[in-house]
């Protein structure tokens, strides 16, 4: 029989986060649960099912939520280490091959149910691969359940085994029992043995129903009470076998992983054993690609068209076809190059690319160039390639010298894809690289923001239709990589041409299409297009780290570790292994008694974060085991490891700022991540200490204040919060005044934070139930808040039913500059799908508008700071600005960047901006 695997990621994540110790890469990423589900999903790619998928609950609330509002409601958040793992997950996932299913308004475990009946009447066979206890409800002829963490496969007599009833029973035994972490209400004081005991006697849970009150003692009580409730109870577990699918059980084939995503992926969270495995499955050899096999005159091989390409969305407009082979000539000869550099005097655009040594930017050599003036046809211009026998190049001092005048001629316009990078790696070699006009990332970011991926692969496959040529059919894979200088030049060629044209192909596909909508227009030449010198320069200036205060700092938090290591040990009685969950489980629930109010997926006493917080106040052991954790990550993820990021060419850390990742707009860092130092704790906040200004300079911190609820009130229109703002004043206090009809010096603390609740709530879609959980009151009290405030603040009410409207109509929303945020879902037939997207909705146009406005500002003031040498923009967080600042010009750059951010935009409340000068950016912020 053909097999079907079903794997319940949730499962895998959750079960891998809490089995593993907390680990991270070198960049500080948490990698310990991405480590047990990559090792998890190796194992099922040995099995070579005929039919796979990776089931994972979806984000918003379930048809179980609207059933009873009470589900799920003792769970607490998921941490913050994990969530930041669903997206590598997901990734590697993908990368794999593994089909990925996510749907929203249901469960994992319903769309496995549905896919494993499915199956089951189709004559597959049906293996589960999951930890979840409710999932003993679906074993049946042809389907188990795999527990890939402890090796054992349950089947019928397995469910009977463990459980004490047969399958077609763990309905009925689970709504008797209930479900503490789902907040499933069963029968008080009935375990396991009590409900397995009824159901033997009493065949089913309607017998047991209709025998209740033959049950003695406060048992029978227990359950004659509970009666009214087990039928919700019963729903509640109860999986679901009919969900609405658009694959089928044969439709989930494995597909042929991505092994140069895979190999990233690995290599960035370095799990070494993943990477050793998939260099030993690539093949050795190195077919020759389809293709542009180019030889040093010009002369060219065509490529075969690919019939499976799909039709490409967008056409050209200049008579070429966007999708037909290039001509691709190795410049080598000063003849060569000088007919390019007449090709370039006159070219209406100039497409250029490098190849380099690293992905790094302030690390990489330059390799070689390419070139493109017209479409079709390119150069590729080598200046490094080292192996043996390799072709006399050209010089490459003199080739660049000969460039330099081109490159920083601001009246030729220049075109790449991702520039900033090129741009960044010409500064080496002292160009200052002027006049990019256009950049394909950019002019698809900005047309479609969630269309596609933006690396060119992504973009010529989508909009030309093209497949190009990968880096590891020229370079090879693995341990068997070699540099680029060590490609051969013909074949390096064949590539790095290739770059050029195709940046130039997508230009005359995307560009059309942006001319055509003119906010569209003005969002990429006006804020996209500029912002990319300003984040070049930002990321070569860098930032200065004192490694010295970072190592006092890890010194510090050691000793501070140790401390709480010795209280542990005074407070469990004996000396343990504070790192060890198996060793403080046996402490804690063993050894003290303490309550184990959350269990692993195996059913264990869970001692993670949440469930230690849960008992946190029964004993003092839970809380110092607590600090010691928090302690040991930042010493770990930043105390120690930010020093290593310090770039020995320049002795600063330098970040990349990336523009084209963030649906909203938002600009991201990475490598390291600078927009996620913590700032929550004191030790957390310590850290920005070490961020420091050279002798004689400050460190100085411009920060919006409450720039996206500012933005609510300027597109709302709202009388009331466009007056509290006017006025100046406290706005969550005046928010509270009016929405509990009081004056502003009445309201209580209490009530303030409710209204700052609301504010920022209402932003992110929050209901009625978030409120109530946020604030710790019941649901009908938030729910009176709530009308309170939109009785007050009508105008913010129309806005977001306008707003909602709006989305429907045209697919997207907008942001006050005309960026466009499309978004999935409106049209669904599934209420919880069209919720999600129309709380998105709402909240987009603040989110957008706020990026917008801060990429404003930062490119008005690198204006003012071009000429000046007395003042350097280094970082972006969020809505903040960081500085390097002589000393003895403070106040004027203080005066001048405050003004400029607070001009970036004319709202119908003032912006404002708080700035902050200090010796480290801690005393600054």
């Amino acid at each position: 029989m053909p097999k079907l695997i079903l794997i319940d990621g949730s499962s895998y994540l959750y079960r891998a986060f809490h089995a593993l110790p907390p680990l991270s890469n070198a960049h500080g990423e948490p990698t310990g649960a991405l480590f047990g589900v990559v090792n998890m999903l190796r194992a099922t790619l040995k099995a070579r099912p005929e039919y796979v998928a990776f089931v994972s609950d979806a984000s918003g609330p379930t048809f179980r939520d609207a059933m009873y509002e009470h589900y799920k409601a003792n769970r607490p958040p998921m941490p913050d280490d994990l969530r930041a793992q669903i997206e590598p997950m997901l990734a590697i996932v993908g990368a794999l091959g593994f089909p990925i299913l996510r749907i929203k308004g249901v469960e994992a475990d319903d769309v496995i149910g549905t896919l494993a009946l499915q199956a089951q009447q189709a004559g597959i066979e049906v293996e589960i691969s999951t930890g979840d206890k409710d999932m003993a409800q679906l074993v049946g002829p042809g389907v188990t359940l795999v527990n890939t963490m402890t090796n054992t496969t349950m089947d019928r007599e397995g469910v009977i085994e463990k459980f004490g009833v047969p399958p077609e029973r763990i309905i009925d035994y689970l709504t008797l029992v209930g479900d503490t972490v789902d907040n499933v209400p069963g029968v008080p004081k009935c375990g396991p043995k009590t409900a397995a005991k009824w159901l033997a006697e009493y065949d089913s849970l309607d017998g047991v129903v209709a025998h209740a009150d033959q049950v003695g003692g406060k048992i029978g009580e227990s359950l004659r009470a509970a009666l009214p409730q087990l039928p919700l109870s019963r729903a509640l577990v109860t999986i679901k076998t009919d969900v609405t699918l658009e694959q089928g059980p044969t439709d989930l084939a494995l597909r042929e992983p991505d092994a140069a995503a895979l190999r990233e992926l690995y290599a960035r969270y370095e799990f070494k054993a993943a990477l050793k495995d998939l260099d030993a499955a690539a093949d050795a050899s190195l077919p020759s690609p389809p293709g542009r096999v180019i030889g040093g005159e010009g002369t060219t091989a065509p490529r075969a068209p690919v019939e499976s390409s799909p039709k490409p969305l967008l056409q050209g407009e200049h008579g070429f076809d966007l999708a037909a082979p290039g001509a691709y000539e190795l410049v080598t000869t000063q003849a060569q190059l000088d007919a390019w550099l007449e090709k370039l005097q006159d070219a209406p655009l100039i497409a250029f690319d490098t190849e380099t040594t690293s992905i790094d930017p302030m690390q990489a050599d330059i390799v070689g160039l390419s070139l493109a003036v017209e479409p079709g046809k390119a150069c590729y211009v080598p200046l490094a390639h080292d192996y043996p026998g390799a072709p006399a190049q050209l010089p490459r001092d003199a080739v660049l010298a000969a460039l330099k005048p081109v490159f920083e001629d601001v009246s030729r316009p220049k075109l790449g894809q991702h520039a900033k990078y090129d741009i960044n790696i010409l500064s080496h070699y002292g160009i200052a690289v002027q006049g990019v006009r256009h950049d394909t990332m950019l002019e698809s970011y900005v047309w479609n923001a969630t269309a596609t991926r933006h690396d060119m692969d992504s973009l010529a496959k989508k909009y030309l239709g093209y497949d190009t040529v990968k880096y590891e059919e020229v370079a090879g894979k693995g341990a068997k990589q070699i540099p680029f200088s060590q490609v051969d030049l013909d074949t390096a060629c064949r590539y790095a041409a290739e770059d050029a044209d195709i940046t130039l192909r997508l230009h005359h596909a995307l560009w059309p299409q942006l001319e055509s909508v003119p906010s569209l227009r003005s969002v990429y030449e006006n804020i996209e297009i500029p912002l990319i010198p300003v984040l070049a320069g930002m990321e070569q200036r860098g930032v200065l780290i004192d490694v010295d205060e970072l190592r006092r700092q890890s010194q510090q938090l050691g000793k501070r570790m140790l401390e709480l290591q010795q209280q542990a040990y005074k407070e469990a009685g004996r000396e343990f292994n504070l790192d060890s969950p198996k060793q403080l489980q046996a402490i804690l629930f063993d050894e003290l008694g303490l309550p184990a109010r959350l269990k692993t997926p195996t059913g264990q006493p869970s001692t993670n974060e949440e469930a230690l917080e849960a008992i946190a106040d029964a004993h003092a052991l839970p809380k110092l085991i607590l600090d010691y954790r928090g302690l040991a990550k930042l010493r770990s993820t930043y105390t120690d490891k930010l020093a290593g990021t310090v770039n020995p060419r320049t002795g600063r850390v330098h970040t990349s700022y990336h523009q084209g990742a963030v649906a909203t707009g938002r600009i991201s860092s990475t490598d390291p991540n600078l927009q996620n130092i913590p700032v929550r704790t004191e030790e957390g906040r310590r850290i920005r200490q070490a961020f420091i200004a050279p002798p004689g300079w400050k460190v100085m911190a411009a920060d919006y204040s409450q720039i996206e609820l500012r933005i609510m009130a300027h597109l709302s229109g709202d009388e009331g919060l466009l007056k509290a703002f006017h006025e100046g004043g406290d706005v969550h206090r005046a928010t509270a005044a009016e929405v509990f009809g009081l004056k502003p010096e009445e309201v209580t603390a209490n009530q303030r934070r409710a209204a700052k609740a609301i504010n920022f709530g209402l932003m992110y879609g929050m209901s009625a139930f978030g409120l109530a959980r946020q604030l710790g009151i019941d649901r009908g009290e938030a729910s009176d808040y709530m009308a309170r405030y939109f009785a007050r603040y009508p105008g913010v009410h129309a806005f977001m039913e306008a707003t909602r409207t709006q989305a429907h109509r045209d697919g997207y929303v907008e942001t006050i500059f005309g960026r466009r945020l499309y978004l999935e879902n409106l049209q669904s037939r599934n209420q919880a799908h069209r919720a999600g997207a129309e709380r998105a909705a709402v909240n987009a146009p603040m989110q957008g508008s706020a990026a917008d406005i801060i990429k404003r500002a930062m490119i008005a003031v690198a204006a003012w700071l071009r000429n000046r040498d007395d003042a350097h923009m280094l970082m972006q967080v969020h809505d903040e600005l960081v500085f390097e600042v002589r000393a003895d010009t403070v106040d004027e750059v203080r005066e001048a960047v405050q003004q400029r951010m607070q001009g970036a935009a004319e709202l119908a409340v003032p912006l404002l901006v708080d700035v902050g000068v200090g010796a480290n950016w801690d005393e600054a912020h």
